[in-house]
């Protein structure tokens, strides 16, 4: 439980404002028979500051406005890449068979940035992963210096895309930070109490909004992801429970290898317990592994150019000017 009384004077600070959520956009891939929509929820309030008691520690911190789908990527966007474009290239995506709008599970973090790419390439904009060779659940390579949109800070996403895997502060925030209050929830549903266990909803009955996909039988499966829980202070869907969900994010934080495990999160329809979709609560995954408990969403950000690196000959004579400056100065006063 978070600071009790700290939450309660920031929530009457804004009594009677109620936070409405901002739809992005609906944007549209693929063509004919074969295209799809994905609704993208607006995460505001760049800069905000970090959280210190969740997993990793810290969290949450982004800044920069980013939008984050409201659904996680669903079996029929994962059968219409495939028909655009997978099977024409030898990269189609395999997946679990539950129905048209349940989650795509058994997707590996490769497969994921596969399917990334071809959001971006297919709508004129740069590609977020770096493949080198042919195979759909082949890891990616690095980015590196030279490359056009390569970012030292991230050499695994190029920062001239526009759609990406969330890394773990954009998930983070768009799941656990409350854009009203500045603080950070337990839950996913914007509360510190253990959410109501569901075969399915949207946050809408009996239990309110607090409620998430998990605590299922053996024998059942994850809800379609438009009534997937809850939704988050911000408005998305599911983040907690029905299926883990894939970060861009290494494990270990450092994206300096390519064959790193990655980060995954949220819990899922069979978690045995609410501590699965603690905030306190990552996971891990191998990038090539697909696992029926785990599935993803897609993040869209502003691509920006590369963070500015002067050039080993101008940091010298930015020098050498500092030090004849500093000279005349010591002169002038003699």
């Amino acid at each position: 439980m978070r600071l009790f009384f700290t939450r309660v004077a920031l929530a009457l600070m804004v009594a009677g404002t109620a936070y409405a959520p901002s739809y992005a956009a609906v944007v549209s891939f693929g063509s004919g028979g074969n295209q799809f929509n994905m609704e993208f929820v607006t995460v505001g309030n760049a800069g905000n500051t970090a959280d210190n008691t969740g997993s990793p520690n810290p969290a949450g911190a982004v800044g920069y406005t980013y939008d984050i789908g409201k659904f996680e990527v669903s079996e029929d966007m994962i059968t219409k890449y495939n028909a655009n474009f997978g099977a024409a290239n030898n990269l189609v995506i395999t997946k679990d068979n539950r129905g048209v709008n349940k989650p795509a599970t058994s997707v590996s973090w490769n497969e994921a940035a596969r399917f990334v790419n071809w959001l971006n390439t297919s709508t004129g904009n740069q590609a977020a992963y770096k493949f080198t060779t042919t195979g759909v659940n082949d890891d990616i390579a690095l980015w590196v210096s030279g490359d056009p949109g390569y970012d030292a800070s991230n050499p695994y996403r190029n920062c001239l895309a526009k759609y990406v895997l969330p890394s773990y502060n954009e998930w983070y925030k768009a799941a656990y930070y409350d854009p009203i209050t500045s603080a950070y929830y337990d839950y996913t549903t914007g509360s510190d109490i253990a959410p109501t266990a569901v075969s399915s909803g949207t946050g809408t009955g009996a239990n309110g909004n607090n409620e998430a996909v998990y605590l299922q039988d053996y024998f059942q499966v994850p809800a379609d992801v438009n009534q997937a829980g809850g939704l988050s202070p911000y408005g998305v869907m599911g983040l907690g429970g029905n299926v883990y969900e894939l970060e861009e994010s290494s494990f270990n934080l450092l994206n300096s290898s390519s064959s790193s495990i990655r980060g995954v999160r949220g819990g899922y329809w069979r978690s045995w317990s609410d501590s699965q979709l603690l905030s306190s609560s990552r996971s891990n995954n191998y990038a090539w592994r697909e696992e029926s408990a785990n599935g993803f969403r897609v993040a869209s950000v502003t691509p920006s150019a590369p963070p500015a690196v002067p050039e080993p000959s101008m940091m010298v004579i930015g020098t050498l000017f500092g030090l004849g400056g500093l000279m005349a100065k010591r002169q002038m006063k003699k």
